[in-house]
């Protein structure tokens, strides 16, 4: 019978260590947070410095009686809920619920759930860390203050249900301020000229760059025009050819922030199910931790790495590399890694893509650097240049197993990186005093571009850039600002609502420092401090309150109550008359009738394709999940045994009918 009792937060995780430590061990879930401040009000006696009144969570008494019941008799209980602030509250509870001990040793953590890492903790518990405790309280309650003393605020002066946090309202205020960007932009207008050149046996194209005295900007094709009437078909000259070595590092291992805006660009996961995805292969024990923001890699990692790169590619592969976590990183954990490279894995599909993808981008970053000749060749007709540029790749290093992503930029004036700049492959040999046969010249007329919106992935880079929020805090930050209809996906970007314009003025408006980036990175500052037991977190939330308070107390009675009518459509109602109104609620848009509460009708919106079903050429109705994520269904698919049509499908359909 087991006499020790171990205490994780999800069943699979429970699971996976069980079979780890045998059957002296008893395993049992939390289920995540069993203690939290109450739903029915805020929960925080701010005159008692700030004293949370915490309570058993709705549906989690059960859970508690069982741990009480299973630890009852049990000579050792060890509290191995996740290895980071959130765990260590969990485990914090937990404790006070079995009456343990502060100087009990009961607390054990690991960053990845292996045999020898489970074993390890096992032997080397510690006490639960009061500091990072006292953190991960302070962040609550800091988000209960804002959330409980804003959001009646909006609810009194726009509209029942909103919402205001104190980290949301700042991702809120950044999409905001790109929207103000993309509206306030005056596209530009510039030109391009390219000439394709021959010398006799190959052809390159070359790019206009300017003239003797340097960089020209063409700016209207009557500039464009008068250089190509001096250099048409005269004679091109080779002046200058450098040839160089160019060197490519390979990318980091992932943190939470890279693995979620590569995930986005190579499997167009969201934050939110690249992070589920990722818990699940925690859990099972494939990779490790997935909420980190250090790029450090254990030695064992670091040795299993180079044996799988010297094993599969070859010694000349292989490069042992450190690479330097950023500033403002806490570094608790490793960077998110596999726990083995070589093993066969029986995984659901989006699982396995994102495995491999983790895999592959920790064995590229012990890979050697790729290498590149590359040549630049300058051409001169009459007094104007022209480049070739081109690259050869010599050794293909990290490149042969693994190639970052990148994210869409918005086409500007020539930049450096443009993607209009022309990259010839394989450049013939040309020598300088080589003269070229121009056999096309080229002027194309460009208008530069707004900036391009935010898609969830490019939030979480600017988010952890500017250091708002923790890697625990990204997906639900982005999350909620969807829930509470802030903001809405148009293909993959985020684009704020009226209802969002409106919060995001408001709050903008009047509480400018919950708003203001650099106070939220100091306020994230300010909790690491509590974690390292350099701040007192009263004092802390002291310092945050009373100018909140005031701030709040003097600006209720100015603020204007704002009216958002609703969009009225040519729907009829069926039952009064009146013209529907368009509504948004909790999954999404939907048809009700103006004359409630005596006309209670409602209706979903029912919106179409212009491509025909696939399978039968009937319409196609796109319709939403609960998470508001689009499906495709034919009309003639009732989905019961009268169903004239099957057709449903992820995948927008093509303009194809199956024969």
């Amino acid at each position: 019978m087991a006499n020790k009792l171990v205490i994780v937060e999800s069943p699979s995780k429970a699971k996976t260590i069980k079979k780890y430590l045998g059957n002296d061990y008893e395993v049992i879930a939390s289920q995540g947070h069993i203690i939290d401040l109450p739903t029915s009000k805020m929960g925080v006696d701010i005159e008692h410095d700030f004293k949370p009144e915490y309570k058993v969570m709705k549906g989690k008494a059960n859970i508690v009686k069982q741990i009480k019941t299973e630890a009852k008799n049990k000579e050792k209980v060890y509290l191995a809920t996740d290895p980071d602030r959130e765990g260590e509250a969990i485990a914090w509870h937990i404790k006070n619920v079995l009456n343990i001990d502060d100087n009990d040793e009961c607390r054990i953590e690991f960053n990845e759930i292996t045999q020898n890492a489970v074993k390890k903790a096992v032997k080397n518990p510690r006490k639960v860390d009061l500091n990072l405790v006292d953190a991960q309280q302070a962040r609550r309650i800091l988000d209960r203050i804002v959330g409980y003393k804003l959001s009646p605020l909006l609810w009194k002066k726009i509209k029942k249900g909103l919402s205001a946090g104190r980290v949301q309202s700042v991702a809120l205020k950044i999409i905001m301020d790109r929207e103000r960007e993309i509206k306030n932009f005056v596209s530009e207008e510039y030109w391009l000229i390219f000439a394709k050149l021959s010398n006799g046996n190959d052809i390159v194209t070359a790019k206009f760059y300017g003239d003797i005295q340097g960089k020209i900007e063409l700016k209207d094709e009557k500039q464009v025009k008068s250089i190509i009437t001096k250099i048409d078909k005269k004679e091109y000259k080779v002046v200058d050819v450098k040839k160089s070595e160019r060197k490519k590092n390979p990318p980091p291992p992932f943190t939470t922030s890279s693995l979620q805006q590569e995930a986005s660009r190579k499997l167009g996961f969201g934050v939110k199910k690249t992070m589920m995805i990722a818990q699940k292969l925690y859990e099972a024990g494939n990779i490790t931790y997935m909420r980190t923001d250090s790029t450090r890699l254990s030695e064992e990692a670091k040795e299993m790495a180079k044996k799988y790169i010297i094993s599969e590619f070859g010694k000349n592969y292989y490069t042992d590399r450190v690479f330097k976590t950023q500033e403002n990183a806490q570094d608790a954990h490793e960077a998110i890694r596999p726990t083995h490279v070589d093993a066969v894995l029986q995984l659901e599909k989006d699982e396995l893509k994102l495995y491999e993808l983790i895999k592959n981008r920790f064995l590229a970053s012990q890979m050697s650097i790729a290498l590149y000749d590359t040549t630049k060749v300058k051409i001169q007709v009459e007094d104007y240049i022209f480049f070739v540029n081109g690259s050869v790749i010599k050794f293909d290093g990290f490149m042969k197993l693994y190639i970052e992503g990148k994210d869409a930029k918005a086409k500007g004036k020539d930049t450096e990186n443009d993607d209009e700049d022309i990259e010839n492959d394989n450049i013939p040999i040309l020598n300088v005093g080589d003269v070229l046969i121009q056999k096309e010249l080229k002027p194309e007329q460009k208008f530069t571009e707004p900036p391009l919106r935010y898609t969830e992935a490019t939030l979480v880079k600017v988010m952890e850039e500017k250091g708002i929020g923790r890697p625990s805090t990204y997906a639900p930050t982005v999350s909620t600002l969807e829930d509470r209809l802030y903001i809405e996906k148009e293909n993959k970007y985020l684009v704020p609502t009226e209802l969002g314009q409106i919060v995001d003025n408001m709050v903008e408006e009047n509480f400018k420092d919950i708003v203001d980036v650099k106070f939220t990175a100091d306020m994230e500052t300010k909790l690491d401090m509590v974690a390292e037991n350099k701040q007192n977190y009263v004092e802390m939330l002291h310092q945050f309150y009373n100018p909140f308070i005031k701030n709040l107390k003097s600006v209720e009675d100015k603020i204007q109550k704002v009216d958002i009518p609703d969009e009225v459509s040519d729907e009829k109602c069926e039952l009064c008359g009146r013209n529907m109104v368009i509504k948004q609620g909790r999954f999404g848009k939907f048809l009700a009738c103006p004359g409630y509460p005596e006309c209670k009708n409602t209706k979903p919106i029912i919106e179409s394709i212009d491509i025909p079903c696939p399978k039968c050429g009937g319409k196609v109705l796109v319709k939403k999940t609960k998470t508001r994520r689009n499906f495709y269904v034919c009309e003639n698919n009732t989905n019961n045994e009268n169903s004239k049509c099957d057709y449903i499908s992820w995948n927008k359909p093509t303009n194809k009918i199956k024969k």
